[in-house]
């Protein structure tokens, strides 16, 4: 949440420059006060924490043991003095951000997710070391509040991306921010009072670096060894992804202790089936929802579904529409992006999209949604889509979709035929007809003609 709140403060910011395009004047005037804005940072961050606690610790009373745990056996823990028998545990410790041991010396000069927002205020720059979702949100958000920012990521790819061709995109649309410094190693050294940083040829020279390179379960200590099951080199106990349950014990995992992408939801989903399965002593298996991922950067990155890299290219066709034209993006000056869409040839259902444009959060749940229920290309056309918003931009891919399906493209695949009884009488939309209704009953005369 605090790099939510940092991303919606510099979006703020960053607003002065468009009023200058729209005749509005003295937006160049506004300036950040660093030290007030990471104040309000941390006062939203600490008022979500404690809604957290509210609804969680303060009820439990003795319940509650703080301490460090460790697993004695399958169905006992140890907290400090105490040993507690269980007739189950669920291992939900979290995650904490992971920095290479090379990195170990520049540690007084070094900042993670977990220590930027305890900061009393900005550095004048900073190396953003690792572009993943929470490097690329980050140094967007230092960006926007004043801070010199460059981006460095060894792979090609910009907050887990997978498709190509949106990952191009996204690419272009953020190096206008700051510098992108991509496909190549990364090397530091001290300089003066802060540091070089070099990565191929390019070079620069900043007062502080950000570690974004990934997260690692907290499970250091925690003697999941001593369960009898197989661990991987992050020492996550072997599980069921559908039952939480570890191999065939009264223990279970949930959330980032569990590793893979975790996200807020997907970890909540994790919990109540762990502790479902907990409390009842059962391994209920249940059917994962649909894969959801999205970016707050400006403008919004976005998947959902079937990644690209795992589809059969030779079964799907993939439709396409580029924000460009999009009417409400046009409106707001939003309008650089591109969304695709990925749909199984033989069946016509939607398999899944890559996205990276303004208000992709948004959009990226309607076609979530369509997946969950098994859409296919015409039935997801047959729903309501109003004029302008930025959901068009999803009935514009579908009609892409449907070219590529049924070679026709024709507007005519949004309407279901009634037969000549319901049909009938024809009154017309009415009085009150906006334009998408208006022209619906365009294309209708037109056909009938």
């Amino acid at each position: 949440m605090p790099s939510k709140v940092a991303l919606h403060l510099a979006e703020t910011h960053n607003n002065r420059a468009h009023g200058s395009k729209l005749g509005i004047e003295g937006g160049e005037g506004i300036r950040v006060d660093r030290a007030q804005t990471m104040e309000r940072i941390r006062d939203l961050r600490d008022m979500f924490v404690d809604l957290i606690l509210a609804n969680t610790t303060d009820d439990m009373g003795d319940k509650l043991i703080e301490g460090y745990a460790e697993l004695v056996d399958p169905h006992t823990i140890r907290v400090g003095d105490q040993t507690i028998h269980t007739g189950a545990t669920v291992i939900a410790t979290g995650a904490r951000s992971f920095v290479p041991p090379e990195w170990y010396p520049f540690e007084d000069g070094l900042l993670t997710v977990e220590t930027l927002f305890d900061q009393e205020t900005l550095p004048e720059s900073i190396a953003v070391l690792g572009l993943g979702p929470m490097g690329i949100e980050l140094a967007q958000a230092l960006h926007g509040l004043g801070v010199r920012v460059v981006g460095v990521e060894r792979g090609d790819t910009i907050a887990r991306i997978n498709d190509p061709i949106v990952n191009k995109m996204a690419i272009e649309i953020m190096a206008r921010d700051f510098p992108l410094w991509l496909g190549a190693g990364v090397r530091i050294e001290r300089q003066g009072d802060g540091f070089r940083v070099r990565s191929g040829e390019r070079e620069t020279e900043v007062e502080k670096l950000l570690v974004a390179v990934g997260r690692h379960p907290n499970l250091r200590g925690l003697g999941q060894e001593r369960l009898g099951v197989t661990t991987d080199r992050q020492g996550i106990p072997e599980y069921h992804p559908h039952t939480m349950q570890v191999g065939d014990l009264p223990v279970y995992i949930a959330g980032d202790a569990a590793g893979g992408l975790s996200t807020l939801q997907r970890a909540a989903d994790q919990g109540r089936i762990a502790g479902y399965n907990a409390v009842r002593g059962d391994a209920t298996a249940f059917k994962p929802k649909t894969n959801m991922s999205i970016v707050f950067c400006s403008p919004n990155v976005a998947s959902v579904g079937a990644r690209w890299s795992d589809l059969d290219q030779e079964a799907i066709a993939v439709g396409q529409v580029r924000f460009g034209p999009v009417g409400r993006a046009v409106i707001t000056g939003r309008n650089r992006g591109i969304l695709r869409l990925y749909a199984d040839k033989r069946s016509g259902h939607i398999l899944g999209a890559a996205m990276v444009g303004a208000e992709c959060e948004h959009l990226a749940h309607l076609v979530a949604w369509a997946l969950e229920t098994g859409m296919t290309v015409t039935e997801a056309l047959r729903m309501p889509y109003y004029h302008p918003v930025y959901e068009e931009a999803i009935q514009d891919a579908l009609y892409d979709l449907d070219r590529h399906l049924n070679g026709t493209g024709s507007s005519m695949v949004q309407f279901e035929r009634l037969d000549p009884v319901a049909a009938a009488p024809a009154h017309g939309p009415g009085f009150l007809a906006p334009l998408h209704s208006a022209r619906a009953w365009g294309q209708r005369l037109f056909v009938g003609r």
